[in-house]
């Protein structure tokens, strides 16, 4: 009897949660929120990431509540399926992230500019990529790579939330990747 009203209750809260209800969506973070971040902060080993992967999977749970199914997982599967992505995207994240830096530094090496002359070349194509950044995005890329300011140090000397430094050198990097990946397949 007892297991009858928890899967009941369960139920409602997942009919609750598809039809919007803001109070079944906090409901559901109360529950599965410590999960999904556990999750991250082992898998990712910062704290501050795992926080961005928590807030991402739900977003992306009351984003995409109409796709849930309960006859095919549980809610909470669903919730932890999710995470799962979000968890794989930061780690391709963090992935082209390091190598978008590797290329950064490689292509501002003053040594390399002397070995090979291409290279010219690629550090204007990176100055321009700076320069057609907004300028938030601009100034804290340029403290991360040219100044070497960590994340928490960007965020404290622009008096920036943390995440707010973190999301605009996520985005940078991605457009200046995407924009350097076509001018390098380009004839």
């Amino acid at each position: 009897m007892e297991r009858d009203a928890v899967s009941d209750e369960e139920s409602q809260l997942n009919a609750r949660f598809v039809a919007g209800e803001e109070t079944a969506l906090a409901e559901v973070y109360r529950r599965w929120s410590p999960v999904v971040f556990t999750l991250a902060l082992r898998s990712l080993g910062d704290r501050g990431d795992a926080e961005d992967v928590t807030q991402r999977t739900f977003v992306s749970a009351w984003t995409s509540r109409a796709s849930y199914d309960s006859s095919k997982a549980k809610l909470s599967t669903w919730i932890v399926a999710i995470s799962r992505r979000r968890i794989a995207d930061m780690h391709e994240s963090r992935a082209k992230i390091r190598a978008l830096q590797a290329e950064l530094e490689r292509m501002t090496n003053p040594d390399d500019l002397v070995r090979e002359p291409n290279d010219l070349s690629e550090s204007l194509l990176i100055a321009n990529e700076m320069q057609q950044l907004e300028p938030d995005a601009h100034t804290v890329m340029r403290l991360a790579f040219f100044d070497d300011l960590t994340h928490e140090e960007i965020s404290r000397r622009l008096g920036m939330p943390l995440g707010t430094v973190k999301s605009h050198i996520r985005r940078s990097l991605s457009r200046m990747r995407n924009r350097l990946e076509v001018s390098n397949v380009a004839p």
